[in-house]
Formats: structure tokens, sequence, C-alpha cells
């Protein structure tokens, strides 16, 4: 085959594979050459929605009539069910009519937002650490990406002043992210409101992604919950985490009238609706009990101790009150790169943690263990790991 030279668009000039789209494939080759790799990087549910949810897509699935095109909105099943999951465990009032939008997965919704709002040349607040997905979805949407720093001594939480004194100027957007991911953080009182005052002062876009409300974290919120947040700010949710659905790709976002408005102009040229199967399974996980949470949440604590023990054993100092999907460690500050250091662990024992350097320079020191793994692999990790320390 001799295909043609194509330039790829400059949109992508800078970039780049995922960090871990490249790492499972290293990662695929090691253990097709014989060895054994416990992966302790990737924040995907090992385990399985709860029975009714899966008993409600199949029998949706068995009717004839559900295989067909969806509205572009979604369907008002899931919508209403939406609206309802924020009304009873956030306290906030949503139409489900104008002020909803569900979404394949909210990490399409970064994008989306980013497209429908970024002219070339805009500049985007983005936290540093942070998800890596932020800064490359505003980068291709023409955006210049201005990093905010968090640090451990701010317990995570954005500096304002310091944002303000490198300038507001051309700045159109400020992507926040709390519970915090990578580092657990949950945010402080008052936080939200702080957010909402500051955008509203500067006026600007805020885009909120809350998909780890619901995990080890006694206070689930949300920013719209603030006074004025629906002037201002836009926010994502997911099913992905909180109900053990990853690979069914279901989100949201939630917004004032306008805002859903824009943000339709853009995904409706870019999909069509949901699965309806998918939609009303999706709703019967949103109306599951205090049971289902405590339930999750029974099983990540346990596997929490695991992994605090992991960094005990390769010297990392931590704040054991962190949320969401994974535990996050500062290096001792002999360890070198956290590159290298996770390379080491890699190669020398067979463990993947995630070096936190990929979420921004502020992660550096630190590195990162998923919870989406079993005691009995956790337990398999600090012994293989004793070996090699």
């Amino acid at each position: 085959m001799n295909p043609i030279k194509v330039e790829l668009a400059e949109r992508l000039g800078s970039v780049e594979e995922y960090y871990f789209s490249k790492k499972l494939r290293e990662i695929d080759e090691m253990r097709a050459a014989g060895r054994e790799i416990i992966n302790l990087g990737i924040g995907s549910p090992d385990q399985p929605p709860h029975p009714e949810v899966v008993a409600t897509l199949a029998a949706e699935a068995a009717k004839p009539g559900n295989h067909g095109y969806q509205p572009y909105k979604g369907a008002a099943v899931l919508r209403n069910a939406f609206a309802a999951w924020y009304r009873d465990r956030y306290g906030v009032t949503l139409d489900p009519v104008s002020e909803i939008l569900p979404l394949i997965g909210s990490k399409e919704g970064i994008m989306h937002v980013c497209m429908t709002y970024l002219n070339k040349g805009d500049k985007v607040l983005v936290p540093n650490p942070g998800y890596p997905t932020y800064r490359s979805a505003a980068t291709i949407a023409g955006g210049v990406c201005v990093d905010y720093k968090l640090r451990e001594a701010n317990g995570w939480m954005p500096d304002f002043d310091e944002i303000e004194r490198q300038g507001m100027q051309g700045v159109k957007m400020m992507i926040v992210n709390y519970p915090h991911m990578p580092t657990g953080a949950i945010p402080q009182e008052g936080l939200f409101q702080k957010l909402v005052d500051f955008a509203k002062k500067h006026n600007i876009l805020l885009l909120h992604d809350n998909p780890y409300s619901f995990l080890r974290n006694p206070r689930p919120a949300s920013l719209l919950a603030a006074d004025g947040a629906m002037d201002v700010a836009i926010e994502l949710n997911s099913l992905s985490k909180s109900h053990s659905m990853a690979g069914w790709r279901i989100g949201m976002i939630g917004a004032a009238k306008q805002r859903i408005d824009e943000i339709i102009r853009f995904k409706s040229n870019m999909d069509s609706g949901m699965f309806y199967p998918m939609q009303a399974a999706a709703a019967k996980a949103l109306s599951l009990g205090d049971d289902w949470y405590r339930s999750i949440n029974k099983l990540y604590g346990s596997r929490e101790a695991k992994a605090y023990e992991i960094l005990n054993q390769i010297g990392c100092s931590y704040d054991a009150g962190q949320a969401g999907l994974f535990v996050w460690g500062r290096l001792p500050e002999d360890a070198g790169d956290c590159y290298e250091f996770s390379d080491k662990i890699l190669n020398g024992c067979g463990v993947f943690l995630t070096p936190g350097g990929i979420f921004g320079s502020e992660g550096n020191r630190y590195v990162r263990i998923s919870l989406c793994a079993t005691e009995e692999l956790l337990q398999r990790s600090i012994d293989k790991i004793k070996t090699l320390l």
C-alpha cells in the first residue's frame, strides 16, 4: 500500500494521543509477552449496574418499537429522571424540557461546550492538575488554555487573587471540577458561591464537571445550587462512576434554557439521540434509593484502605479525606520524577500507578491509584511492590 500524504488539521498540532491510550498498548504488549500486570491506573468501575437497570435494558430492547431514532434532546423518560435526581439529591430544580440535555457521556459534553462557545484565541482557565480532556477539548476548539494552579497547601482550591493577578483579559470560560480529579479534594464550604460570583464579576462562562459527587463523599453537591449559578454556569454530570455504567456512555448537561438551546445547535450536527432502551434503563438507575449509594461506597471504602496501604508502602503522604474513585499521594522527596517512579513500579513488579504529571505540572510529585480493582488485586499489588522496595 502507498497511502497518499495528507497533512493533519492544524487544530491537532498541539494535541497528542491520550496518555492512557498509549500506556494501555504498552501494558498489553507486556501481558502478551507473558508478564502479569496489575493496572491500577484507569477509573473504569469493575462492578455491574444494579440488576434492575440491566433488566430494564433487556425488557425495553425486546420491544420492536424501541429501535428507531430518538430525539436529539433525549427521551422524556430520561430528562424527567435527571430532573428528579437533581431535585432529590442536590436540591436543584431543573426544567426537564428546557434545562437538561442528555449526552453520550459527559466527556462528549466537554467538547460540545468548547465547540459551541470558543472562537480561535479565546482564553480558557483550566485546572492544573486537572482532567487532560479539558485542555485538549479547549485546544481543538481553537481556545488558548491558561492554567490556574491548584496546590496541596491550599486544599486544591482555586486562588482567585492569583488568577486575577495573571490577567483576565480575553478569558471567556473557566473549567472547574469538584470533587476534584485527580486529587479527590472535596469543595470547601462556600467555594461554589465564590466561583459563581467570580464568573459574574468577570463575565465568563463557568463549566463544572461533576461526575464524582456520590463516591466517598458525605456531602454530594451541585454548583447549580449556588445563588445565581444558572446565569453563568453549565454543569456536566454522568452515570459512569456513580452508577457503574461507564461503558454505557450516559451523561447530561444542566443549564439555563438559553445555554441548552445554544449547545444543541452544535450537538445536533454531531450525533443523534441515544438508544431508547439505554435511556429507559438510565432512568431506572437514577431512581435507585440510598441502598445503592451505600453499597458502592462500602465497596470503595474497603478498597480505599488497601490503596492507602500501597501509598504507605511507597512512602507517600496523603489526605485521608479524599472523594471519588481514586487515591492521590505525594511521592517522597527522594523518589525522583513521577514518570520514572511509575515506570520503576511497572517494570520492576508489574503494577501500574498513574504518574500525577499527566494531569499537569502541579501533579509532578504525585501518583494516583484507582479503586476499580478488587481487594485481592490490591493486596496482590502490595505483595508485588514489597519485592521491589
